[in-house]
């Protein structure tokens, strides 16, 4: 009798605490300010031609410290609202997304892309160079894929040299090319996404004329160079009141392969549960 008494007990304490992370749940969704829990996002989902597509900012990590940094502690171009809209994943494991500049639509290529212009002062170069100095990388994710180079999570920063004199200086990596990979399902022309790549350049925008922020025309990287006109690419140097211009293309590759399982409690394609 005892016996039973106690596993009622422990079955309405579990019930109980399933009532609470659901109450806990749309409690998050529904009050304005706080976090909500992207519940489309539970599933690897299919995207159709033309779905719109949104990069997730992390944050900056380095493997010489165990600080991390927020995204936007750095001055990277910022949408005008910011969101910290999380999948149940990202919920549960205290992982930090925000909403991005960058966005593109499904299997449409498309070329370089102004995401914004910023104006580096005295303190934003410093902070700059101080992460470019510590090997910082920049973490990125889409379709809770993280984005790479070449294998390696995150993007640099971006780099050091030094000039003959003996000089060092720091070049900031303002240019994001993406490649998305996908598996297409033939009978209903779905795709679902199964890499996200990226490679990061630096380069000395230069424009037609006074700046246009409506519709800037970029002489380095425009729509009939499909990307970077190699002919100005000189990197982009890191100094008080230097202007950046920070842009991005993106190419679709289709993958031949069946994907192997992946969903939110296994994020690992390489993985199968």
């Amino acid at each position: 009798m005892m016996e039973e008494s106690n596993s009622n007990s422990r079955s309405r304490s579990m019930l109980s605490g399933l009532s609470l992370f659901l109450l806990t749940a749309v409690t998050m969704t529904l009050v304005p300010g706080s976090y909500s829990i992207s519940l489309r996002a539970l599933a690897s989902g299919d995207f159709y031609i033309g779905d719109p597509l949104q990069v997730k900012a992390s944050n900056l990590t380095s493997p010489k410290t165990q600080l991390s940094y927020n995204f936007y502690s750095l001055s990277y171009c910022k949408p005008s609202k910011t969101l910290n809209r999380k999948t149940l994943k990202e919920f549960l494991q205290g992982e930090d997304f925000q909403n991005s500049v960058y966005t593109f639509d499904m299997r449409k290529e498309q070329p370089c892309k102004v995401a914004c212009r910023v104006k580096l002062d005295a303190e934003a170069a410093k902070d700059f160079k101080e992460k470019i100095h510590d090997d910082y990388r920049v973490n990125m994710n889409l379709g809770n894929l993280p984005v790479t180079q070449q294998k390696v999570e995150g993007f640099r920063v971006g780099f050091k040299g030094y000039y003959p004199s003996g000089e060092e200086v720091y070049f900031i990596h303002n240019h994001l090319s993406f490649r998305v990979m996908y598996h297409r399902n033939p009978q209903i022309d779905s795709a679902q996404i199964v890499g996200f790549e990226v490679d990061p350049y630096s380069i000395s925008h230069e424009y037609e004329g006074p700046w246009n922020e409506k519709n800037p025309k970029l002489l380095t990287c425009n729509s009939s160079t499909n990307g970077l006109n190699q002919a100005f690419n000189f990197p982009l140097r890191i100094k008080t009141d230097s202007e950046v211009v920070f842009t991005y293309d993106v190419s679709f590759y289709e993958y031949d392969h069946k994907p192997r399982i992946r969903s939110v409690w296994n994020p690992d394609p390489k993985l199968i549960i």
